[in-house]
């Protein structure tokens, strides 16, 4: 695709732009940088890329991962303002979740060691953890303030914290698995996922295609399981005080 004709693609910015002026929602100017940060951050990622892809220097593709995973969980953990230490829970979730993916891809031959496959890879799990990371964070603020009553006669009652979170953390857990698991069920028959497509307009083979999506699917369902799990069992004693008391921070949306 020529730049000529990537850049006729703005009329669908153009769109959206018109449309929110007629319905006055003021969102324009978020638009509008929206479109050139995008454009901007993925022209220079592409062209990193495009060196690193051709060098064999591991310290520099861990970097670029290390510097994925930092952006993430500082992104994630914005749900959780107002919990002691939080950025660092997301961090231990959503690095363990991507040490795990990798370690057994790699470990198993399933992809090579090279920067044009870690890369690509580490950035889809990385970004559907720091999803599931926020979603559990945000359902876990409204599951507490929903249940704020049963928690504290569950610790009148003589309960330990865990064992009065342990509703509330199974439900967040449960709701933020629900997109993940809603797209495994549609995958092919709703909508045709991003690498697949790329790859089959690449000319790579159909059935190549779908063996790589496959891959990406199933990592997509064990990252957001292994994220939800390892993050609930780290944050659910951020909620009270030293001293056992609910406490609900609050947060930015």
């Amino acid at each position: 695709m020529s730049f000529l004709a990537l850049s006729f693609t703005l009329l669908f910015v153009m769109i959206t732009m018109l449309v929110s002026v007629w319905q006055k929602l003021g969102l324009e100017r978020d638009i509008a940088i929206g479109t050139i940060r995008s454009a901007v951050q993925l022209l220079l990622v592409g062209y990193v890329l495009q060196y690193v892809f051709h060098t064999k220097n591991m310290l520099l593709i861990a970097l670029i991962v290390i510097f994925m995973l930092t952006i993430a969980c500082l992104n994630a953990a914005k749900r959780g303002t107002g919990l002691r230490r939080i950025v660092w829970r997301v961090a231990a979730a959503i690095g363990t979740t991507e040490l795990l993916m990798m370690g057994l891809l790699i470990g198993f031959g399933i992809i090579d060691a090279t920067a044009q496959y870690i890369i690509p890879i580490s950035g889809m799990t990385i970004g559907n953890a720091m999803v599931v990371a926020g979603l559990f964070l945000n359902q876990m603020k409204q599951e507490v303030e929903a249940s704020k009553g049963e928690i504290e006669v569950l610790l009148s009652l003589g309960a330990t914290a865990k064992q009065a979170m342990a509703g509330v953390t199974k439900r967040a857990v449960k709701s933020s698995m629900i997109p993940t698991i809603d797209g495994m069920k549609t995958v092919g028959l709703v909508q045709l996922p991003g690498m697949m497509t790329g790859m089959i307009i690449a000319g790579a083979d159909p059935v190549d295609a779908v063996r790589y999506q496959i891959l990406i699917v199933f990592a997509f369902a064990s990252s957001a399981a292994v994220t939800s799990i390892i993050l609930s069992l780290l944050s659910y004693r951020l909620w009270f005080t030293k001293d056992l008391r609910l406490q609900i921070p609050v947060q930015k949306g």
